[in-house]
């Protein structure tokens, strides 16, 4: 089986995104202005899923989470506890590397006001799907807001009602190499983080119960 777990870079698959891109691209020709890809391990145990790059984070950087203020956050929480080493400095250049972890989206292409319909978010699951095949050591998965839980779930093959999103739950669930843990959070958008939502110790602490279940797993081998 030959999987694609990330979009070409013409992916024309949204026209409404694809527009989108080239337009923000006749006003800033240097940014990225195309699918943001995974960035990662491909050995690894962990995998984190957010909704969609930022206009001027990812969609700019060409990384994930990068160049925002939701990098910022998610970047400095890897590193604590385990899942990043070297500096982040909001450049896809700046030499940070992820440790037993990848980093992705729901929907790979900067939507217009950070919102993706649901036709956009269907037609790109494929690439979501594949992505978390392709992770043969995979274990836990970490959600980021709603829209990407239940990406995740139907990128899965599973209903809904599978797993119940809230901030800090857990749910075991079959993968397609094994069982896979569903840790839930709310996003590290700016919006969430100002209005109280979500605090740095809210989501460092879902990332300790990560680091403790693959610790755990990994002794058990």
């Amino acid at each position: 089986m030959t999987l694609t777990p990330e979009p070409p870079l013409d992916c024309g698959l949204c026209p409404r995104l694809k527009q989108y891109r080239d337009d923000t691209a006749q006003t800033y020709p240097d940014w990225h202005n195309a699918p943001v890809a995974s960035f990662g391990e491909e050995t690894a145990r962990f995998l984190i899923v957010g909704l969609a790059p930022g206009l001027r984070g990812a969609n700019r950087t060409g990384r994930p989470f990068t160049g925002d203020w939701a990098g910022d956050l998610l970047y400095a929480t890897t590193d604590k506890f385990g899942f990043s080493k070297g500096q982040y400095d909001q450049r896809a250049d700046d030499g940070m590397v992820l440790v037993d972890a990848m980093i992705t989206n729901a929907v790979r292409c900067v939507p217009p006001e950070n919102k993706p319909v649901g036709a956009e978010a269907n037609a790109c699951r494929p690439f979501l799907t594949d992505r978390i095949t392709a992770l043969p050591r995979l274990e836990a998965i970490l959600v980021l807001g709603k829209i990407a839980h239940d990406n995740t779930l139907r990128a899965l093959g599973l209903k809904l009602k599978d797993a119940h999103f809230a901030h800090g739950a857990q749910t075991d669930l079959p993968g397609p190499n094994g069982t896979l843990r569903l840790f839930a959070s709310y996003h590290c958008s700016r919006y969430n983080t100002n209005t109280g939502r979500l605090t740095a110790p809210m989501f460092e602490n879902v990332f300790e119960q990560v680091r403790t279940y693959l610790d755990h797993s990994n002794l058990a081998r």
